[in-house]
């Protein structure tokens, strides 16, 4: 079989899934539905660490001889890194390191990278910045070399990764000039997304969380952070409605503020695009 056909191939899509969060999974079972229609591969599944099912009993059902197993995550990290090739039996506690193509009888697994360090995420970026500010134009609709994009992240001190897919995304966008000005931003390390209103001299802001699930940050803390009251996001959120209304003027400047990007349909590709990668290391 090439590198482009995987007729003998499982998809294996992995997810982090939460027990408090419903929608948290959403995102890996909407492209799992996506690539399981276009008909690729044998056998797409998914599977979950804080939810079911689970990640460690995941390859009892797939039977083919190729599995392909995708991190529908944003960075390399410790998850990535460590606890999802232990739950597939890649690597013990005590192994620093493991061969991401191991061969189990007469199965391989590959074990690809993330899909949020790839560079075509660019476009997954773009579009959804595109999307929400031609859905919701205002008074009118300003074009990118007059906008501000931020790409919005968490943010940790403790993993340096945890950034380094978002600076690499502003780096691959500003090279290509479309917008006036592309900053990164993060909710626990600087800068802040509530410095955003400064750190922008474009009038025009657009805000794109580089999550892969809407969740708590996404829906209250980010509004909060981008200047709408605590009190109207809690309210919005408990009758259903969205908890930014595009655009808001703040600080003199409108705002647009879209969804995660972990739905964005074009993240089908960037799977692909990972499996077709690790296909070329056999």
């Amino acid at each position: 079989m090439s590198d482009r056909d995987f007729s003998d191939a499982a998809l294996v899509l992995i997810g982090h899934g939460s027990t408090l969060n419903a929608d948290s999974g959403a995102p890996t079972y909407q492209h799992a539905d996506e690539l399981r229609r276009r008909g690729i591969f044998a056998q797409v599944v998914e599977c979950f660490w804080k939810q079911e099912p689970f990640i460690c009993g995941v390859l009892r059902c797939v039977f083919a001889p190729r599995v392909f197993a995708v991190p529908v995550f944003i960075s390399e990290g410790y998850f990535t890194e460590e606890v999802i090739p232990r739950e597939l039996g890649l690597r013990t506690n005590e192994q620093k390191d493991f061969s991401r193509v191991q061969k189990r009888g007469d199965q391989t697994l590959y074990y690809c990278g993330p899909v949020g360090t790839h560079d075509s995420m660019t476009e997954v970026l773009l579009s959804r910045a595109r999307e929400i500010v031609d859905r919701h134009p205002g008074a009118r609709v300003p074009g990118p070399s007059e906008t501000a994009l931020f790409i919005a992240g968490h943010g940790t001190g403790n993993n340096e990764n945890s950034r380094k897919a978002i600076e690499r995304q502003v780096e691959l966008i500003r090279a290509r000039t479309v917008y006036a000005e592309v900053h990164a931003v993060f909710m626990e390390e600087e800068p802040r997304i509530g410095d955003c209103h400064g750190l922008s001299r474009a009038k025009n802001v657009v805000m794109v969380p580089f999550f892969i699930s809407d969740g708590l940050h996404s829906y209250e803390d980010i509004p909060v952070l981008l200047g709408e009251s605590k009190e109207v996001v809690q309210a919005r959120f408990k009758r259903g409605e969205p908890t930014w209304r595009n655009p808001t003027e703040r600080s003199g400047k409108l705002v647009w503020y879209s969804s995660a990007i972990g739905s964005e349909p074009r993240i089908a590709d960037v799977i692909l695009e990972r499996v077709r990668e690790a296909a070329l290391r056999s």
